[in-house]
Formats: C-alpha cells, sequence, structure tokens
C-alpha cells in the first residue's frame, strides 16, 4: 500500500510542536512493516532543508486568484528519514523561515495543498491512501472529491488526523477564490458558521478521522471541541481512537548521544543523577534536590500561565527542597513571570527560553519528575517520553494524558494525576510525588516499570495500517 502523509511540519525538517514528531516517526515505521510512506509537506528555509540534498522532480506555476507563483517539488535524495520526503517550494509562499505566524497563512496553506494535489495527480504511481494531518491539509480531502481538475484522484481513500482541534484554519468566504474552482452547490461542505473551516471540512469529506488519543475524541465530542462538538458527534461513525507512539530509536536512554551517561531500567539509579549533576552545575542549582521539569510550549492549552505561582509556591511551601526546571517558549508575559521568579529563587530554578532538543533530552534523563498542567492535551508525547527516561509524569488528568497516565493509586498506575487546571491541584500533586519519592524502594519500583513501558511508534503504525486496510475494503 501507497500512502501519502501530508503535513505542515515533520521532525527533523521542521518543528513547532509534536505534529512533527508523529509525522517524521509514523512514515517511517509503517515503511518497516511492509507500507510505502512518504510526507509531502511545504519547503522551509531551514537547516535541515539547507544541508540536504535535493533534486527538482516537478515544477510548474499555481494560480491563487489573479496570481500565478512558479513552485518546484523536491525531493531529498538520500531517503535518510526512513521514507520518502517531497518538499513543496512555492515563491513568495512557502519559501519561508518559520512554519507559522505569517498574515497570510490561509493563501499560504491554500497553495501548498493545491500544488500537492497537482504532483499527485501528475505523479505515475498513484497513492492507495492519503494521510492527512491537522487543518494545514485538511480541505485536501474536499479538493479530491470535488473539484473537477483533481478528477484523476476521486476515491482515493482519505484519512484526517486531528493533533489539535483548538487549531481550525477558519478563513472568510472572500478566500473562496483563492481554491480552484469546483459546484458552489457543494460548499456547504466547507462551510461551519457561515465561514470556511478547513478541520471541518476534513471531518466531513476524510473516510475516516482520527483523534491522538480515545480521550481526546470524546473530550471533542462534548465540551473540548472548539464549536465542532456537534460535527464530531454526527460523524462519530468514522471516528477513531489512536494513541500516538513514540521514536524508540531517538528517545532510548541506552544509546542516547545527547546525555552524559546512557542508562537501562537496571542501571539507572546512579546514571540519571550524573545527567542530574550536569545540570545542576550548568545553571547553578542546589545539589541533592528533586527535580521537577516542565518542557514545553508557554500556551495556555499546556498550563503554562499556572507555572510561575505553581513554582514560587512550592518552593515556599518545601522551603527550598525541591528544584525545578523549565525548557520552553511562547506567550512573553509568562516568560517574564518565570524571569522573575528565577531571580527571586536562585539556585532552585533553571530556566532555559526557546527550542533545544539536546537539551530537552538531558532534562527528561535528569528530572525526577515531569510536570504537565494541560488544560487540553489531544495526547501528549513528553509524559511518554519521561517515562521512557525513568522520570515520574504529574499531569492533569485530561485526553491523552489520562489515557496513558493512570494515577498511582490506579491498578496499573503510573504517575500522579491532578484534576484542576489551577495551581491548588497541581502543588496537591506535586506534594504527593516529592513524597512518595522518599519511599526509594517504591520510586525506584515505579521507576524501573514505566521505564519497559512499549510506547514504541510500532504498535501505533500497526493500528493506523489497520485501519488503512479496512477503509479499503468499504
Amino acid at each position: 500500500m501507497r500512502v501519502f502523509h501530508l503535513s505542515a511540519e515533520c521532525y527533523p525538517v521542521a518543528k513547532v510542536g509534536g505534529l512533527a514528531d508523529v509525522v517524521g516517526s509514523l512514515p517511517k515505521y509503517q515503511n518497516r512493516l511492509g507500507c510505502v510512506a512518504s510526507v509531502i509537506m511545504p519547503w522551509y528555509d531551514v537547516d535541515f532543508v539547507n544541508k540536504n540534498t535535493f533534486e527538482n522532480i516537478f515544477d510548474g506555476k499555481v494560480v491563487l486568484r489573479n496570481h500565478q507563483y512558479p513552485f518546484k517539488v523536491l525531493k531529498e535524495t538520500k531517503n535518510q528519514l526512513g521514507f520518502e520526503l517531497f518538499l513543496i517550494k512555492i515563491e513568495g509562499l512557502t519559501d519561508r523561515q518559520s512554519v507559522y505566524g505569517y498574515e497570510d497563512a490561509a493563501k499560504q496553506f491554500i497553495g501548498f495543498q493545491t500544488v500537492a494535489l497537482y504532483f499527485m495527480r501528475e505523479s505515475e504511481i498513484q497513492p492507495d491512501l492519503v494521510h492527512c494531518h491537522d487543518h494545514h491539509t485538511g480541505l485536501i480531502p474536499f479538493m479530491m472529491n470535488y473539484v473537477p481538475e483533481f478528477e484523476k484522484l476521486r476515491g482515493i481513500p482519505t484519512v484526517g488526523t486531528i493533533h489539535n482541534g483548538q487549531y481550525q484554519g477558519q478563513m472568510g468566504w472572500e478566500m473562496l477564490n483563492y481554491l480552484p474552482g469546483f459546484n458552489l452547490s457543494d460548499s456547504g461542505l466547507l462551510d461551519w458558521n457561515n465561514i470556511i473551516n478547513p478541520l471541518a471540512a476534513m471531518v466531513k469529506c476524510t473516510h475516516a478521522f482520527t483523534t491522538v488519543s480515545e480521550g481526546y475524541l470524546n473530550e471533542l465530542m462534548n465540551e473540548k471541541g472548539a464549536g465542532l462538538e456537534s460535527l464530531y458527534r454526527q460523524e462519530s461513525q468514522k471516528a477513531y481512537g489512536l494513541v500516538n507512539g513514540i521514536d524508540t530509536e531517538v528517545w532510548n536512554p541506552e544509546t542516547d548521544e545527547f546525555l552524559v551517561e546512557n542508562y537501562g531500567s537496571n542501571n539507572f539509579v546512579s546514571k540519571k543523577k550524573a545527567n542530574k549533576k550536569v545540570l545542576y552545575e550548568r545553571y547553578k542549582l542546589n545539589k541533592e534536590l528533586p527535580l521537577v521539569a516542565f518542557i514545553g510550549r508557554f500556551a495556555a492549552e499546556k498550563g503554562a500561565d499556572l507555572l510561575p505561582g505553581i513554582i514560587q509556591r512550592m518552593i515556599m511551601e518545601r522551603s527550598g527542597d525541591v528544584n525545578f526546571f523549565v525548557l520552553g517558549s511562547g506567550n512573553l508575559e509568562v516568560e517574564q513571570k518565570l524571569l522573575d521568579v528565577q531571580h527571586r529563587f536562585i539556585g532552585n530554578f533553571g530556566l532555559e527560553t526557546g527550542y533545544n532538543e539536546a537539551l530537552s533530552h538531558l532534562i527528561y534523563a535528569g528530572a525526577d519528575f515531569l510536570l504537565m498542567p494541560s488544560r487540553v492535551e489531544p495526547c501528549g508525547l513528553n509524559q511518554m517520553y519521561a517515562m521512557r527516561y525513568g522520570s515520574i509524569p504529574i499531569v492533569r488528568k485530561t485526553g491523552g494524558l489520562n489515557d496513558t497516565v493512570p494515577d498511582i493509586e490506579e491498578k496499573n498506575g503510573r504517575g500522579f494525576q491532578f484534576n484542576d487546571a489551577d495551581e491548588t491541584g497541581a502543588c496537591w500533586a506535586i506534594h504527593k510525588a516529592l513524597d512518595f519519592m522518599s519511599n526509594t524502594k517504591e520510586s525506584r519500583k515505579l521507576r524501573r516499570k514505566i521505564m519497559k513501558i512499549d510506547f514504541s511508534w510500532e504498535k501505533s503504525a500497526q493500528k493506523y495500517l489497520a485501519l488503512y486496510k479496512t477503509i479499503k475494503q468499504r
């Protein structure tokens, strides 16, 4: 089976969040299971592109409204990611340094999707299935089936995955003129609340849609669908909740080259301490204290605005016998508040702003606990990375966090849960976790257990392939 994955992100080409990790791993593992999976994504002016070799395999011009944009489809020549990688470079639209944040984002992604369909239409080998990721590719299923110039692709099964339903790509109807022509009687498939909604269009037009956990699917249908709850319920017969996996080759404490000392489930005690020591020395933190870490975007959905209050309160309530470390970027107000807390609690709080892949690996290895106070968490990968490295998750009970981190009080407990996304709930769980750590035997037993859990993409990739086959047989 030949599958094209379409996405705005893919690690290590361009990464903003977990979407990149998924698209950079799932196709690789699908290929190992006998599928022929490829990735089509926008070209960006980034290090990976500039340091690797690509060949131009298709070019032309795309007309958006009344303007022509020259484009090229570039293929990475060495297949070094474990799958074919195709980059769509549209002059004036995708030849940029950042993935998101542009005023003409709607036009940018319409152009990308249109050219991707040109490429698929003209390709010598037609895909057996097209897998779209998030709203940036949400118009693909509609255009494949309702735009006359893509009639050749009509009927090819499509799957759409919702990685984060809070972002839907809404645009006004004035953008209709940027889309390839179609019968206006079909425009209702693009509409939600009188505007064009690419995520809603994907759900309506795809053969099946998935979310990245069963818990998140239930939340989307009920209270966290950002206005699309009734649509998700209406289309529930083709909805599937499939938990993401992690790339256990990239995230492996036994071989991770970013670590000071590698380790496994049988020798993690001293080795984790060695990695923690490097962090503590580099950021001048008080020695021999437990470490609670946060890694992620400074966004409200991640509960990042709660961090300054949580950290300050915990250090004071524990009389300084705990250290915190935060790695992330985003909301500048949150960042400034964290800087203020750092200046106030020198020696107990380390802070690094920005994206730093190497440092994130070292933090997972050196931390005792990973804090995730998320308001919304479709799946979450960080808690899986943490468990793989023997760091116990402290999570809010929501979405994929609830699915993957049962509370310590449950039969198959893996970490510590709290119910409410507020300082009080988070601090209660952190106190509980720190008190648990004082029981050295039980703490080590839990760490050893969670390090052995199979979160690999192989299991998830098999589930996706089974879904593909189900759709093909309908």
